[in-house]
């Protein structure tokens, strides 16, 4: 506003100097053939209500124009918000656990969202979810043609497409994933998790277990986890070893473990196991004996009884030993029967069982009656061995 008034008084001093020096000024204007002739006062007033003019068009304009965005924006973008509300909401979906749902509106709200990675990602999970491999490898086919950059992407959507390529068995895509964000492996725990699973699959038993110490000292990966992982990667190992090569390297990977691994339950039974499948008793025996002489380790001294061992006249020998001084020993009873069952000493291991299944507290579990109910249909008494079967549904 205060432009405009200076404006009008600069034109108007112009305007009227002619007049107060007596003279009234002319202003002429030739453009080839044509000429334009006025006086400066004339000239000074078409020009201001020209001005004036046209600031008045301007502002008109110019509120039609803000009116003309807004209706614009409104109209442009109202795919986007549709596409974005269908994504909330197959988003909720998928949480309330509605896949089918969840997928039909994720997929469908992808690309009008500009949110492709995650839609594409969740749809394709909540297909895997359904079984339909077909869906899910369709949205993973989608999301290739995206840009797959961890600074795009995020690292979460990696992960999550790292997992659905190992859902659906296609692990040379996922190993091709995971190198590309190599680097990763040593600051993220999720990434760790990821590497190690699919080198499981992979049978990279080696670099698994030098993987443990790394995976060890990630609090968020939980100890039944790392147990899972240390018994197949050592398991494992040792059967590659003899299946590979010979009992030989087998037994020299084993002394070449530290003490502290030797004596490590998942460990020692992962290699008793490869033993006792492949029937190597002596080594067995040198593992075991020690073990059930002593007699302190309880919870390993139960999972023997889960090897299929099948020369067990010295670990019986060990175990009835014990049951001379504890004859109501559950643990004892149960091993002897056992080993007796390995030895095809059916009347033995009857009577072990026998005993066992008559302790006060029930102290037997699913193993013994399973092979309880074996040692019973052996010896031809099949009524019994399905009462006794009868017993680990009940």
């Amino acid at each position: 506003m205060k432009l405009l008034l200076l404006v009008l008084l600069f034109l108007s001093a112009i305007a009227i100097s002619p007049v107060l020096i007596g003279e009234k000024g002319y202003i002429l204007i030739a453009m080839g053939d044509l000429t334009v002739e006025s006086t400066v006062v004339t000239a000074t007033i078409m020009l201001t209500l020209a001005f004036i003019a046209l600031l008045m068009v301007l502002k008109f304009f110019r509120g039609g124009l803000n009116f003309s965005f807004a209706a614009w924006n409104k109209i442009a973008f109202a795919n986007r918000r549709k596409a974005l509300r269908d994504l909330n909401k197959g988003i909720a979906a998928y949480v309330l656990g509605d896949y089918k749902q969840a997928e039909h509106l994720l997929a469908k709200s992808a690309e009008a969202s500009s949110l492709e990675h995650i839609a594409y990602l969740i749809a394709a999970d909540a297909a895997q979810k359904q079984a339909l491999k077909p869906n899910t490898e369709h949205y993973l086919a989608l999301l290739e043609q995206k840009t797959n950059t961890l600074k795009v992407a995020g690292l979460e959507a990696i992960l999550i497409k790292i997992k659905l390529l190992i859902g659906q068995q296609n692990y040379a895509q996922a190993r091709q994933v995971i190198d590309e964000h190599h680097k990763h492996i040593g600051h993220d725990a999720r990434l760790l998790s990821l590497e190690i699973e699919l080198s499981l699959i992979e049978q990279r038993f080696d670099y698994v277990i030098k993987q443990l110490n790394a995976a060890k000292k990630q609090k968020s990966i939980d100890g039944q986890t790392i147990t899972r992982w240390q018994q197949q990667a050592f398991y494992g190992a040792f059967n590659s070893l003899v299946k590979q090569q010979d009992n030989t390297a087998l037994m020299e990977f084993w002394q070449q473990l530290t003490k502290k691994d030797k004596h490590n339950e998942v460990i020692v039974l992962a290699y008793c196991r490869v033993l006792a499948e492949n029937q190597i008793n002596q080594p067995l025996a040198k593992i075991l004996l020690p073990i059930l002489k002593k007699g302190a380790d309880t919870h390993l001294l139960a999972s023997v009884r889960t090897l299929p061992i099948t020369q067990a006249d010295s670990l019986m020998a060990a175990a009835q030993k014990h049951l001379h001084s504890e004859p109501h020993n559950a643990l004892w009873l149960s091993l002897v029967a056992h080993f007796a069952t390995a030895s095809q000493q059916w009347s033995l291991a009857e009577k072990a069982f026998n005993s066992l299944v008559n302790l006060e507290g029930q102290p037997y579990d699913k193993v013994d009656l399973l092979a309880f109910s074996q040692v019973l249909e052996q010896q031809g008494q099949l009524d019994k061995a399905n009462q006794v079967l009868r017993k680990i549904h009940a």
